[in-house]
């Protein structure tokens, strides 16, 4: 398949804008003006001003003496690149592809996009009425190449369509500037005579090159298609997006979950035969109203995966909000990685975290909870309990160390041990109750003392006699005496985990 290109031309791109914001603007002429070395230069005028002979680069002192009552504005320095930029992305909805054209343009590759909407008069069409309503003056064409569909947007009316393969008939009759040649190599073909392209296309290309450089010859390359001329969408493109435009507005919860479902089946085909899954995916909704709705979903393990994938996005449905409808349904997987087939052991129960049914729960606590809900802790080579143990930083990562064997630790380890006040006998003995939070604990059962010394290389400061201790009501704790047994009282006692 050929390659297809829209330009779209807005020539009151900046004045539209200012008419948008204050209607009265639309039934008067009026112009914007920068301050240019010490006197007021008009930068844009809207399409009355214009047809009283108003133009851009007069000075306002003439303009307002050519057309008494010429309404000026201030014109705002880089508001152009602006305007175009939320255009671009309004226009995603139509072509993953849009690009920016200053100063007053834009470039769609169009390439397998226009049978969504039925033909490319009907693409073309939709794209410049929604424009129009948008309050823009808007001229559009489409072509083979960019320079073609940027020659008839300017150079002709209304809405234009080249066939294919007809970029040559279609350039002869046009003036030079529309090859979008310097203003100076312009006027140098002009006072030679050659003021149309099929003045001087015929010419032996070395004679055009010695005498107009090689722009004039890259130019008309580009136009015809013998040069490959490459777009900077405003947004990247990602390999794995599928798109679903809607005859209606949808705006029920399921017309919604259909036109998930259907994308997800075609991107998670797509996946599964490459051997791929995704980490991360974005469904997108383009309102009537110009404005974008997204929810994005992750996960642990690549999956394609369609009934978990959907799960996690439903999950999510209460912030995807249709208002008046949504045109266009896009999804995106932003992030994607090889699926590797994990090997089961019939001598093993479990997978552990290489489990998908694991895996897959996870992600549904993550998305319901958030990310940071959901923590995994790995061993470290530390004494200290409260630095034995690191979070980890993906839930994937494969400790350094084993886990401890043979002694008892809490499920539950306080990041900050708590005072407890204990009552016990001495020395070295096991408490026989302690108070914690108001609450007196009978202790009826305990282990120890395990000291643990501090780690003088990174912290000066009194060993721990820990003791595993159980109450009358069958719960366990994780206690300390901290320094030794003294009549001084110089020791404390604190609580530092709970067992399960």
């Amino acid at each position: 398949m050929g390659k297809r290109f829209v330009t779209i031309w807005l020539p009151h791109l900046k004045t539209d804008r200012f008419a948008r914001s204050n209607t009265a603007l639309k039934a008067i002429p009026f112009a914007l003006a920068l301050p240019d070395h010490g006197r007021m230069v008009v930068t844009e005028v809207n399409a009355l001003a214009q047809a009283k002979g108003i133009y851009a680069g007069m000075v306002v002192a003439d303009a307002r003496a050519l057309l008494h009552g010429l309404q000026v504005l201030d014109d705002k320095p880089g508001l152009a690149e602006k305007i175009l930029h939320g255009l671009a992305e309004w226009c995603i909805r139509y072509t993953p592809v849009v690009a920016i054209d200053l100063p007053e343009g834009l470039v769609f590759e169009a390439t397998g996009c226009a049978h969504l909407w039925g033909d490319e008069t009907k693409y073309l069409r939709d794209i410049t009425n929604r424009l129009h309503k948008l309050g823009y003056t808007v001229q559009a064409a489409i072509s083979d190449t960019v320079g073609c569909a940027w020659a008839m947007s300017r150079y002709s009316r209304g809405m234009s369509i080249v066939a294919t393969g007809e970029q040559m008939d279609t350039l002869l009759p046009l003036p030079a500037a529309a090859l979008r040649l310097e203003p100076g190599l312009t006027e140098r073909l002009q006072k030679l005579g050659l003021r149309q392209v099929k003045d001087f296309i015929g010419m032996p290309r070395q004679s055009l090159q010695r005498r107009f450089g090689p722009s004039l010859l890259k130019r008309l390359d580009q136009a015809l298609g013998y040069e490959a001329e490459f777009l900077q969408p405003v947004q990247p493109v990602e390999p794995y997006q599928e798109r679903l435009p809607c005859l209606e507005p949808i705006i029920s919860l399921t017309g919604i979950e259909i036109a998930l479902q259907r994308l997800l089946e075609t991107v998670c085909g797509r996946l599964a035969k490459e051997h791929k899954g995704l980490r991360v995916a974005v469904f997108k909704g383009f309102r009537t109203d110009g404005k974008i709705e997204k929810i994005e979903i992750s996960t642990n393990h690549p999956t394609h995966n369609t009934t978990h994938l959907f799960k996690l996005f439903e999950l999510k449905f209460e912030r995807f909000e249709p208002a008046m409808g949504i045109e266009v349904f896009v999804l995106e997987a932003q992030k994607v990685e090889e699926v590797t087939p994990v090997q089961v052991k019939l001598w093993q129960a479990s997978q552990g975290l290489d489990d998908m049914q694991l895996s897959e729960m996870l992600d549904r606590l993550s998305t319901k909870f958030g990310g940071g809900h959901v923590q995994r802790f790995l061993p470290d080579e530390h004494y200290w309990p409260e630095r034995s143990v690191k979070q980890a930083v993906l839930l994937t990562e494969q400790p350094a160390t084993p886990w401890p064997a043979g002694k008892q630790r809490p499920v539950q380890l306080l990041a900050t041990p708590e005072p407890i006040e204990v009552t016990a006998p001495v020395p070295d003995y096991p408490p026989m109750n302690f108070r914690y939070k108001g609450k007196l604990h009978t202790i009826k059962r305990a282990d120890g003392p395990e000291r643990i010394e501090q780690e003088w290389w990174i912290e000066d400061g009194q060993h721990r006699d820990y003791y595993c201790v159980q109450d009358e009501e069958g719960n366990r704790y994780w206690l300390f005496r901290l320094g030794h047994y003294d009549a001084a009282k110089t020791y404390g006692w604190y609580l530092h985990g709970f067992f399960a």
